[in-house]
């Protein structure tokens, strides 16, 4: 990919453009499904402005194939963005319907390749998938419109029977909506066969033998979003077993219900130590039992999940399902579930709430280091996977490369925010995957705008931003204050900012000039980034080391449930200094409240963690972030 970046205006001024990049799409032919000789042939043309990659195999089960494909199409037309009633583009359709009367399928192809390019640029990617090729597997990574889920399909090369001389690597293809139709005219009684590559196949078609070019104008939101899935999947996470009848029930109950509007929308999953895990759906409190494998985590806790109903683009595989996998970073935040099959998996990332796109989730590559160097540690490691190995786990690079520990872990991660690696969750394993033929120029993408630049030199000025106090607000969020020192500007800054139960602000506000002059029209401040950011920081530290981080503690909030029957018993827990609060109560009920002053800090504190350590011991779940 090539183009310049769109300049960023400074603080004050006008909308920023968005930054777009220049592609040029070359295919072949149009991707299809031929039928020769009693045999179906799904086509996929790749880029011819790409490293060659061919791939022909004998499908085993075209039935599951099917379904498998056809889910992942659901996922990448799906758009759960709001969209006011507008004619234009149907009006459109009505006139490139009528001249386009008297063509062929390949010219009105063109015809329809041609007007996209012209009044929807970014469009074409949404429906070419980059597909990888491996010895074990054939990944599909795609994006829904929305770019809310991302999406990877990996066919198993063991469940097909190849042919001929394969040749690995990375690519685009075309991948439209009459192939869609096309893949769903295959039948479990005809053979099936699977070619990929930039002449995908030997059968002569009327699209073979002209050159099919889309030339594009790709947005910068699109290449930064692939990134922050692969920051996402590089971060600690929690991870739990489901039957593909508990999937099943919860989709079912979804159907069968409508949402409510000014109530709680959230998937709320129970997690306890040797238990299997159990579903509720909100707002109803409807209580499923699992029947997947037992918790394995070390402590118990309560994870919250939003946009619950974009899984059900994957109905049409339950019945194919063996198993589904969750890893979850915490509530709120972006989930990946893994669906698996016999000969596929399917795993699905979901930003943290629908109406967030994973360019907008906030500052998953930011909690990752940001190293200059290590570009000839992550050479080590390309050099390793492209001599013939293409995937391999953290621990197999290590050893062939004599990378270990943190250096190994910030080449690792220096490739995935390149676009030169990804992470399959599937597998827990790291693949070989370009996503561009040229590396990602990370200081393109980055950073959105320069106020988030600006917050991340704050957080790595030791001490310039504090979190001066947290409050939990029963039934709107959690309360943020904080304290931000410029020394170019010689004064502090009073940023606040309530976060809803899904990480997404409500109220914020700042002392600065910039918000004083524009509010919320151009996003936050930098001064409201880097609190959230230093708040999000704060809270993986402790995930990741509790007890040490107990004795750092002076301002928290902890939320602790436990279910009686069919009714849940809350306990919430703040300590502010020397001042410790307790509310208590039944869910979504008016709770008691109790106000303790100690004569230190250190009193408080260790009376707050003695509350924390009974809570636990009589079976509370730890519900903070839900």
């Amino acid at each position: 990919m090539s183009g310049d970046e769109k300049v960023i205006p400074e603080e004050g001024g006008g909308e920023a453009e968005v930054a777009r990049t220049g592609v040029t799409l070359a295919y072949r032919g149009a991707s299809d499904v031929v039928n020769a000789e009693g045999a179906a042939t799904l086509t996929l043309f790749g880029d011819l402005r790409r490293a060659p990659v061919q791939m022909r195999a004998r499908v085993k089960d075209p039935l599951r194939f099917r379904e498998a494909l056809s889910a992942l199409h659901a996922i990448v037309s799906n758009d759960a963005t709001y969209k006011p009633k507008d004619r234009t583009a149907y009006m459109a359709y009505l006139r490139m319907k009528k001249a386009s009367a008297g063509q062929s399928t390949w010219e009105a192809q063109r015809a329809y390749f041609a007007w996209m390019a012209r009044n929807d640029p970014s469009a074409f990617l949404l429906l070419d998938p980059v597909v990888t090729a491996h010895p074990d597997a054939t990944l599909f990574e795609v994006f829904s419109r929305d770019e809310g889920l991302w999406a990877c399909l990996a066919l198993h090369t063991a469940e097909m029977e190849p042919e001929g001389e394969p040749r690995w690597g990375t690519t685009n293809i075309d991948f439209s909506d009459g192939l869609f139709q096309a893949i769903q005219r295959m039948r479990s009684t005809r053979t099936t066969h699977l070619a990929v590559g930039q002449e995908a196949v030997s059968v002569q078609t009327e699209a073979v033998g002209e050159t099919l070019e889309k030339q594009i104008e790709v947005p910068d939101t699109w290449l930064r979003a692939f990134l922050q899935v692969q920051s996402a999947a590089s971060l600690p996470m929690d991870h739990f077993t489901l039957a593909p009848l508990d999937l099943y029930n919860a989709l079912r109950h979804l159907r069968m219900h409508a949402d409510v509007k000014r109530k709680r929308r959230g998937l709320r999953v129970e997690l306890i130590p040797g238990e299997r895990p159990r579903l509720v759906l909100e707002p109803w409190e409807t209580l499923i039992d699992t029947r997947g494998e037992v918790y394995r985590g070390r402590r118990p806790r309560v994870v919250r999940v939003w946009g619950r109903r974009r899984l059900m683009l994957v109905r049409r595989l339950l019945p194919f399902l063996d198993r589904v996998d969750v890893y979850v970073l915490g509530s709120g935040l972006p989930s990946f579930w893994v669906l698996r099959g016999e000969g596929f998996d399917l795993t699905l990332g979901l930003s943290g709430f629908t109406a967030s796109n994973w360019s907008q989730a906030l500052a998953f590559d930011l909690l990752l280091p940001r190293r200059q160097g290590g570009a000839a540690e992550l050479e080590k490691v390309l050099a390793y996977l492209a001599g013939g190995v293409w995937a391999a786990s953290a621990a197999q690079i290590g050893e062939a490369t004599g990378l270990s520990g943190p250096t190994l872990q910030a080449a690792l991660q220096h490739g995935c925010q390149h676009g030169r690696l990804m992470v399959d969750v599937a597998r827990n394993i790291y693949r070989l995957r370009p996503l561009t033929e040229a590396p990602v120029a990370l200081d393109r993408i980055e950073y959105r705008n320069l106020r988030e630049r600006e917050a991340h030199d704050l957080l790595v000025r030791k001490g310039a931003v504090k979190i001066e106090a947290e409050n939990r607000i029963h039934g709107e969020g959690l309360e943020l204050t904080g304290k931000v020192t410029v020394a170019e500007d010689k004064r502090d800054y009073r940023p606040q900012v309530l976060l809803e139960d899904e990480g997404q602000p409500r109220k914020v506000e700042c002392t600065c000039a910039f918000y004083r002059k524009n509010g919320l029209k151009q996003g936050p401040c930098a001064h409201v980034i880097a609190l959230i950011m230093l708040h999000q920081q704060e809270e993986a530290a402790r995930l990741a080391n509790p007890e040490a981080a107990r004795r750092t503690v002076s301002v928290e909030t902890r939320t602790y449930s436990r279910r009686e029957e069919r009714e849940e018993q809350v306990v919430q827990l703040t300590l502010h200094r020397a001042r410790l609060k307790v509310r208590w109560g039944k869910r979504d009920a008016a709770m008691r409240v109790q106000n303790l002053v100690f004569n230190s800090v250190d009193e408080a504190r260790d009376a707050y963690f003695a509350r924390v350590d009974e809570l636990e011991r009589k079976g509370y779940l730890d519900a903070t972030a839900g």
